[in-house]
């Protein structure tokens, strides 16, 4: 079984609030939490997938039978005749999962929330920070995590999915355009799938809060245990079989991050805004990497995203 429709990216983008949404339209149902399927193998959204058995590598492999029996089961409770969705936001960042989408099903229909390039690389090193993936400053992790200069290049990955499933099955969305007129963005976006209009006034909205730390150096100083324990942050996330020593490592990292999540992270904003330095170098080098966006959207978007320029 494939879904009828993916929200596909870009991570820290909102996408979250349209999951949320979506899921209460009576005619459409979307599986609980992100899959990962079509990325599984990709070591640049998930290193944490890959592993060392003995001296080879073992990865989760989209191929293998047993994983596309998994991938089917996550929408066994999908009623009858709805319309199916997944949500799974990395798969912007993958050169291999718009073409697997297409081979699986070249009708899937694909949906991107896309926001301030150089807003969104700054939640996204928050969201590592929090979750224990690293211990740098941001200037640092712009070097050592590549996900976050990745995650907020769009040009390139919009032209592989325009690629492969054609224009015309590939929706976007900008978070700017989405915040300012919530029902116009949903009304545009249920006429893209083909559902019957809705309230944004009927539907309750999600909003997903954000906590940060009072000091970063904080969680940067915890995170030399939490960068140990966050490999198994998806130990079961497949089910299956599970080794011990993951399943151990799972249930350190769910109590390592309780205590974060209780005890540091007590704010609603950044205990810092960006270095100017910094932000110029994201703008010069994130509008580098999108040239062409705009023509690609059909639309200006230096009147949405401050310092974007082409």
């Amino acid at each position: 079984m494939t879904p009828d429709f993916v929200i596909a990216g870009a991570p820290k983008c909102g996408t979250t609030s349209l999951h949320q949404i979506l899921d209460q339209h009576p005619d459409a149902w979307i599986a609980k939490n992100e899959i990962y399927f079509f990325d599984a193998d990709d070591p640049v959204a998930h290193g944490d997938f890959l592993g060392i058995d003995g001296d080879d590598l073992s990865w989760r492999n989209p191929r293998d039978p047993a994983m596309r029996e998994m991938y089917g089961r996550r929408f066994a409770d999908a009623p009858d005749g709805a319309l199916i969705g997944e949500d799974t936001t990395t798969y912007l960042m993958s050169d291999v999962a718009p073409f697997r989408i297409k081979a699986a099903d070249d009708k899937v229909k694909v949906i991107f929330m896309l926001r301030d390039p150089v807003k969104r690389a700054f939640s996204q090193y928050w969201h590592l920070l929090r979750s224990g993936r690293t211990c740098d400053s941001f200037e640092a992790a712009l070097s050592s995590e590549i996900s976050i200069i990745l995650g907020s290049t769009y040009a390139p990955r919009l032209r592989n999915f325009y690629a492969a499933l054609g224009k015309d099955r590939v929706h976007v969305v900008l978070f700017e355009e989405f915040k300012a007129d919530q029902q116009a963005t949903l009304d545009a976006l249920t006429a893209f799938l083909g559902l019957s209009p809705m309230s944004v006034e009927a539907v309750e909205t999600w909003h997903n809060r954000t906590r940060y730390p009072a000091k970063a150096e904080t969680l940067q100083r915890l995170n030399r245990v939490g960068k140990l324990l966050v490999r198994y942050r998806y130990a079961r996330h497949f089910k299956g079989q599970v080794p011990l020593s993951s399943r151990i490592g799972d249930k350190a990292y769910r109590r390592w991050f309780h205590f974060i999540s209780e005890r540091v992270l007590i704010q609603d904003h950044p205990p810092s805004d960006m270095r100017a330095k910094t932000r110029a170098y994201l703008c010069q080098h994130l509008s580098d990497r999108n040239a062409g966006l705009s023509e690609l959207l059909g639309k200006d978007l230096s009147q949405h995203w401050q310092g974007f320029t082409e």
